[in-house]
């Protein structure tokens, strides 16, 4: 991402929000907070926003309005960032892995299925990269077991999903509960942190707002025990600058993903990102990945030579890392995930990414 060019283009749109912000006074749950979640709401087809501090705590509010008993089963992706295991574990369930498929890096449906127990008391799917995972059969497997499904969207706000039915629905409001982050690298980033939570539910959104708000009802009235998770003002009014834009920049990253598709597609021991034609993409990342071993990072090595940054998302199996040790997973028990930290490798794609740019990176990747 180039944060600076991308907000440089936005200052006095930015500016004047800030200026506004500062005018009232009002930091905290201020007007633009409230402005920001109807606008959002708008954008996601009608479902509830419920702001709050960032994405981290978005998968914790999701995971307690479910008041699942301690040590249920929490069943989540073995190829993700480590928040999503985190949230289940900080609220003292027990997180139980599954591999993935190795095309889409979507959750694999079979193990998945083997994996619900009596104990399972949610499943987690994340639509990682900017590509919904399968909601088709995850959701039907969810209504069909009773199990509430929770959509980690940290990297896929904007993308939709079309069922068979011909219902399209927007990524992170197909579930119980959808939840996302404004991390600033983020496709609609803060300038600092900042998350919320999406669902369907009603009476869910107003749970959902007692637990960000200390479990108030109203001030001082605390029906609930709950977290001190809310978007600043400040955020709110930036935020509602970017959303206006946000359309524009996943086209754009969507138009820089179909030339690195064009120029890489076909490359050997190179696999360009695959595309499930039932979801839009918008591209957070556009991850290739190279199949033959150590290749990858000769390439990232290769590219930081010569001044064009990439990032590896993720190099260690959350399964693997030490603080999650404790769950009894091994080496070789979740093999797709393993081999893809292995092999993937995130290109840069952003909005402002020129044409020079591009053809820079796709020179040095081809001859590579």
């Amino acid at each position: 991402m180039d944060l600076v060019a991308e907000h440089a283009a936005l200052q006095p749109a930015l500016d004047e929000a800030l200026r506004g912000v500062l005018s009232e006074g009002a930091f905290i749950q201020g007007p633009a907070v409230a402005l920001f979640a109807a606008e959002l709401s708008e954008y996601l087809g009608g479902a509830h926003v419920i702001p709050c501090a960032n994405g981290t705590d978005a998968l914790t509010l999701a995971l307690m309005s479910l008041e699942l008993p301690a040590g249920a089963e929490v069943i989540v992706p073995a190829f993700t960032y480590v928040a999503t295991l985190e949230a289940a574990a900080l609220l003292g369930l027990q997180p139980v892995l599954v591999d993935v498929e190795p095309a889409t890096f979507a959750v694999d449906m079979q193990a998945l299925e083997a994996a619900v127990t009596p104990r399972t008391g949610a499943i987690v799917v994340v639509h990682l990269f900017g590509q919904c995972a399968g909601l088709e059969q995850v959701v039907a497997l969810a209504a069909r077991l009773g199990i509430p499904l929770i959509e980690d969207n940290a990297q896929a706000i904007g993308a939709t999903y079309r069922f068979a039915s011909g219902e399209t629905v927007a990524a992170g409001t197909a579930g119980a509960v959808g939840t996302t982050s404004f991390f600033p690298s983020k496709n609609l980033g803060a300038l600092g942190d900042g998350g919320a939570l999406f669902t369907r539910d009603a009476a869910r959104a107003t749970l959902l707002q007692q637990l960000a708000n200390h479990g108030q009802s109203r001030k001082y009235y605390h029906q609930r025990i709950g977290l001190n998770s809310r978007l600043d003002t400040l955020q709110a009014a930036l935020l509602r600058v970017k959303l206006g834009r946000l359309a524009a920049n996943t086209a754009a990253r969507q138009a820089v993903a179909t030339r690195y598709d064009a120029a890489l597609a076909g490359l050997a021991g190179l696999e360009i990102p695959a595309r499930d034609p039932r979801s839009t993409h918008v591209f957070h990342q556009y991850t290739i990945k190279l199949t033959e071993a150590g290749r990858r990072d000769e390439l990232k090595s290769h590219l930081q030579r010569c001044g064009v940054p990439t990032m590896i998302y993720y190099p260690l199996p959350v399964h693997l890392q030490p603080a999650y040790a404790y769950l009894g997973y091994a080496a070789g028990q979740f093999p797709v995930a393993e081999r893809l930290c292995g092999q993937v490798l995130s290109l840069p794609i952003h909005p402002l990414l020129t044409g020079e740019q591009q053809a820079y990176i796709i020179g040095l990747v081809s001859k590579f």
